[in-house]
């Protein structure tokens, strides 16, 4: 891929030159503007119109969750990852609703970061092992007989191929990844997932995870 623009958003001028000079060593990312707070980002997003924003969650004046609800609301197309060293389940799960792409903790390595942009502005999710892991577990507890039934009813939905796509989702697999272990193509991959998405009438992948792991007894 080529020609990734990227905004970068943190109060914190060093956090904000680490960021732009690990991402300025990839030849297909480009940073095109930075912002010191969520207001400020308002304004450098609407003029550079970037395909990825990383967003920094504790500014001043406007935080980056209420910057991520805001750019939602004014339409805005750019995938946002918020990058952040807090990852309370609190946090990462009203990221997520509030229509983030993607949670990472600021001290991801370098080449990790790098890989995530490009996964998110190729319209995959991206998500910390670690807040996965306890993303899941804050999703799925308390686990009741109620939503275990509503889990395996949904899943029912599903034909053969499609509940193998959605554990695949549940492991945190992406679609390169599903692909290659069901060996599929990546565009039919992509079609399960789109499937799996209306059948069980979620809008992310960290949802799919919730309704497998609820189920998980029936397995």
């Amino acid at each position: 891929m080529a020609g990734v623009r990227v905004v970068v958003v943190d109060d914190d001028p060093l956090v904000r030159a680490g960021l732009r000079m690990i991402l300025g060593g990839a030849p297909d990312l480009d940073v095109v503007g930075e912002a010191v707070d969520g207001q400020d980002a308002m304004d450098v997003v609407a003029r550079e119109l970037p395909d990825v924003v990383l967003m920094d969650i504790r500014m001043p004046r406007m935080d980056g969750l209420a910057a991520t609800r805001r750019l939602k609301e004014r339409g805005s197309t750019a995938r946002i990852i918020v990058l952040t060293t807090f990852d309370t389940d609190e946090m990462v799960l009203t990221a997520l609703q509030l229509g983030a792409a993607g949670f990472l903790l600021k001290d991801t390595a370098p080449a990790d970061l790098v890989v995530a942009v490009r996964r998110v502005a190729l319209g995959e999710p991206m998500l910390s092992p670690s807040v996965t892991t306890q993303l899941i577990a804050a999703v799925t507890r308390p686990s009741d007989d109620g939503r275990r039934r509503k889990a395996r009813t949904l899943l029912a939905r599903l034909t053969e191929r499609e509940r193998e796509v959605a554990d695949a989702v549940s492991a945190g697999m992406t679609n390169t990844e599903i692909a290659r272990s069901l060996h599929l193509g990546v565009a039919t991959v992509k079609t399960h997932v789109g499937s799996v998405f209306t059948k069980l009438e979620v809008t992310n992948r960290v949802q799919v995870a919730r309704y497998v792991h609820d189920a998980a007894d029936d397995r």
